[in-house]
């Protein structure tokens, strides 16, 4: 059966909910045997290490940066339809709300989809950080923090679609391809300096291959429906406010989005519960729970105006080099550090 055929059996919002779950298994699988999370690796580099998680990170990117590009090359998909080209871009919006959301993760222990990995294996902090998350996203989005988001976002944006980097410099085609090779080659020599066991590094190729698969569905799914179907891959501000409005609201509709959140807690749950790592966890104090709601709910505001969290904007944005993905990317990178530096590390004597 074709592709067709299940698009008329299913129907179109079965279908991309489908596609979301697909997506989502393949990245809770892969992020919860790797334990990927960007929030590890910036801890890392801030304090003069490059570790484990770095590695895994570099790992995640450089496979999503790949298949993303080989498969835009080859004309398997066309990014230039994604919102991250075709739409204009806020360079403003990018850095505050990526400043905002690399602190917040500091704060809250994890990026949101390391939170849904780790909800879905029993902890209840990320539970409950995870739904703070959605709330403040969706108010970001459409409710009382949407001015304020609107008014950051607008202090500077891109003229005409958002530029991308490759095409503005001049670099040949393949270019993108070349780099992704260049930050496989680094995430394999640091992962060989730290010993990291094959089987890690290849969950952390499948978190990067999550995004390449979201690339390939939805734009194999805009070319054959009926109605629009917006080109993108995994990210979490969005679909974790989208899946909760679906959950609150009856006259929400199926789509990639709402499926993407299930697909990641069912991946997440099923890798845990065959490596026997489920188990219940909650905070040591209330001081403890004040930091990690107010780290998520940095994040909801940040991510929503930097356009993505550091897997929307940092990798599946930035696997299409699209000039405000890498520049909230690199905020987040930066806040990140230098909130862990005034944060979280102990003083030297």
């Amino acid at each position: 059966m074709d592709v067709t055929s299940v698009l008329e059996t299913v129907g179109e919002p079965g279908i991309a909910a489908l596609a979301g779950v697909v997506t989502g298994i393949i990245f809770g699988l892969s992020a919860e045997q790797s334990r990927f999370c960007l929030r590890a690796a910036a801890v890392e580099v801030a304090r003069a290490t490059l570790g484990p998680r770095m590695a895994v990170w570099l790992l995640t990117f450089s496979t999503g940066l790949l298949w993303t590009q080989v498969m835009n090359v080859t004309g398997v998909i066309d990014l230039g339809t994604s919102r991250w080209l075709a739409s204009p871009g806020t360079i403003s919006g990018a850095v505050v709300g990526g400043v905002i959301f690399g602190v917040g993760m500091i704060l809250a222990r994890g990026c949101p989809g390391r939170l849904l990995v780790l909800g879905a294996t029993g902890n209840l902090r990320a539970i409950l950080s995870g739904l703070v998350f959605a709330v403040v996203a969706q108010m970001s989005l459409e409710g009382a923090l949407s001015p304020l988001r609107e008014w950051i976002s607008g202090g500077w944006i891109t003229h005409g679609p958002n530029p991308n980097i490759l095409w503005a410099l001049h670099l040949p085609t393949g270019s993108g391809i070349a780099i992704g090779i260049g930050f496989a080659a680094l995430a394999l020599s640091i992962a060989f300096q730290n010993r990291v066991s094959w089987v890690t590094l290849l969950f952390g190729c499948g978190v990067g291959f999550s995004v390449a698969v979201g690339w390939y569905l939805t734009y194999t799914l805009s070319q054959i429906s009926f109605d629009p179907v917006p080109v993108g891959s995994l990210t979490f501000s969005g679909p974790s406010a989208d899946t909760l409005m679906y959950l609150l609201s009856a006259n929400s509709v199926l789509e990639f989005d709402v499926g993407l959140i299930p697909g990641v807690a069912v991946g997440a749950f099923v890798s845990a519960l065959m490596a026997g790592r489920l188990i219940w966890q909650g905070w040591d104090s209330a001081r403890s729970m004040q930091r990690y709601l107010a780290g998520a709910a940095m994040m909801g505001f940040g991510a929503m105006t930097a356009g993505g969290c550091t897997i929307g904007a940092g990798v599946t944005g930035g696997s299409t080099f699209a000039l405000t993905a890498w520049v909230a990317l690199v905020s987040m990178w930066l806040a990140g550090m230098a909130a862990d530096r005034l944060i979280d590390r102990t003083p030297r004597r």
